[in-house]
């Protein structure tokens, strides 16, 4: 699995996809063209923007299964670390946007460790 950092975009939802889709996507496409899974992180979980980022890793998650797409929205990098973590050992979630809010759930998904 390939963790893609998405930077700072757009403060508007329109003009932030249109940001994605024309500079990241395409590096996006051409590491699951490699093969492996994909999970981008997108650096704010700023929810006026989930709809298209959801749209984008639904799309993308159809168009390149069995490759398994993901993405993370905010949270801290121990939030980010603790959803990689499942994301790797859950074969069946793909499509799937994952706000963070850094809470700790790490715990609860990991007692032991």
């Amino acid at each position: 699995m390939v963790l893609m950092r998405v930077g700072a975009s757009a403060k508007e939802p329109l003009a932030a996809s249109a940001q994605f889709y024309s500079e990241l996507l395409p590096r996006v496409r051409e590491q699951l063209a490699r093969g492996g899974d994909v999970v981008l992180v997108f650096e704010l979980d700023d929810q006026t923007h989930h709809a298209w980022q959801r749209a984008a890793v639904q799309e993308l998650a159809r168009a390149h299964a069995p490759a398994r797409v993901n993405a993370l929205a905010g949270g801290s990098e121990d939030a980010i670390k603790a959803a990689a973590d499942y994301l790797s050992c859950a074969p069946g979630v793909t499509g799937q946007l994952l706000p963070l809010d850094g809470t700790g759930a790490g715990a609860m998904l990991y007692p032991s460790g």
